[in-house]
């Protein structure tokens, strides 16, 4: 298990979220959802290029049958941010169908690659083993679209790289040997019950629960991803919805921007800004200046608590496969944000008699990429050995 490379990526609206194990060793990074067209004509050559972190400065060309514009280079993630025409993601976009999807993909995993390889200007990286996520709205149609996408030798060359001569270019060749897709919130599961080394079950309690029933609430940026389990496997019959905090971010962002003339340069800044805590909840809008945005914020993350839980009620109230789950489970970066106006519009939902107990568990941002991880490995193990018949993924 240790000789190989595994790659696991949370393809999220709002973030991407990595795990890469190389031969044994774990690196981790998370990069925003933006790109942003570059032109070299209006490219700013950093002032002092040893200060310059390439992490915010990636610059990246995507040669692959991937997608069929091969010829357009684009800032990826950080650096896109800081661009006046960085693009988002769209609300309910198609993560199997979009470029943006492949170029961030590769971009990453090129990053990955050049930071273990530092003196090379031209690099091979294998991955025996590709995880990657859908949300339960897209799983089943498009799964193995974004499967034989991925799989293949794919060109990246890393532009505009400090600390090297010219041309200043890094040419990354990535070669995806196996690709497995699983479904946000089922990988969520596999995340909190089984262990990242040894793959055995880890959480007896949860499993034991799972005989009557879980259902497990993934928020994120524009989708609401639940996964009902009975009996340590994931039921048919419970899909997401097009929800998530990326249409409260930009209300909030819209608000500020009127008010108090200031613009911030994409979503992941301002998650930054909440992730930080309420001391944070301000903006210089000029130097000097401060300015309070909690009222602008609290107000719309109190709407999405509400909504949340209204979709959980729905969903368990749906599905015969569920009726009577003892347990329900908030994962998602957007709810680690949210905790506290979920949790205060949960004794609202059991004053009306409907109470909705969530558990909010450890690391609940990074339980998809997690369980992504393991799924690669248990995947690589199940093709050698014809272990691990019983891969949680969801059905159809």
């Amino acid at each position: 298990m240790e000789r190989h490379n595994f790659f696991a990526v949370d393809i999220g609206n709002s973030w991407y979220k990595v795990l890469a194990s190389d031969h044994g060793t774990v690196f981790e990074y998370q990069m925003p959802n933006a790109i942003a067209l570059f032109d070299d004509e209006f490219y700013e050559k950093p002032y002092d290029e040893e200060d310059v972190v390439l992490e915010e400065n990636l610059i990246v060309e995507v040669k692959s049958q991937a997608f069929k514009d091969n010829r357009e280079i684009y800032y990826i993630g950080k650096s896109a941010t800081r661009q006046r025409n960085v693009s988002l993601t769209s609300f309910n976009n198609q993560k199997a169908e979009e470029d943006r999807t492949y170029i961030l993909l590769f971009g990453i995993a090129a990053y990955h690659a050049l930071l273990a390889n530092p003196n090379d200007t031209e690099i091979f990286y294998e991955i025996d083993q590709l995880a990657v996520s859908l949300p339960t709205t897209q799983y089943k149609e498009k799964k193995e679209l974004l499967k034989q996408r991925l799989i293949g030798t794919h060109t990246i060359i890393v532009h505009k790289v400090p600390g090297i001569p010219e041309p200043k270019e890094i040419v990354v060749k990535i070669d995806v040997n196996d690709v497995i897709v699983g479904a946000e919130g089922a990988c969520a599961y596999l995340g909190l019950t089984r262990d990242q080394e040894t793959l055995a079950i880890k959480d007896d309690s949860l499993v034991k629960d799972s005989r009557k029933g879980i259902i497990i609430g993934d928020l994120g940026g524009d989708s609401v991803d639940f996964v009902g389990i009975k009996n340590n496997k994931p039921v048919a019959s419970v899909e997401g919805e097009p929800f998530g905090i990326n249409q409260f971010l930009d209300n909030i962002i819209q608000k500020v921007s009127k008010n108090e003339l200031y613009k911030f340069d994409s979503r992941s800044e301002l998650e930054e800004k909440l992730a930080a805590g309420p001391s944070e909840w301000y903006v210089e809008p000029f130097a000097g200046v401060r300015k309070d945005i909690s009222k602008y914020i609290i107000p719309q993350l109190k709407l999405m608590a509400i909504k949340y839980l209204e979709h959980f009620d729905r969903v368990r109230s749906s599905s015969n496969e569920i009726k009577g789950a003892v347990k329900y489970i908030a994962v998602g970066g957007a709810a680690k944000l949210a905790k506290r106006q979920i949790q205060e519009a949960a004794v609202k939902w059991a004053e009306r008699g409907r109470p909705i107990e969530l558990m909010f568990p450890e690391d609940l941002e990074k339980l998809n990429v997690l369980g992504l991880m393991i799924l690669a490995k248990m995947n690589h193990l199940k093709k050698q050995h014809g272990t691990f018949a019983e891969l949680v993924s969801t059905k159809g």
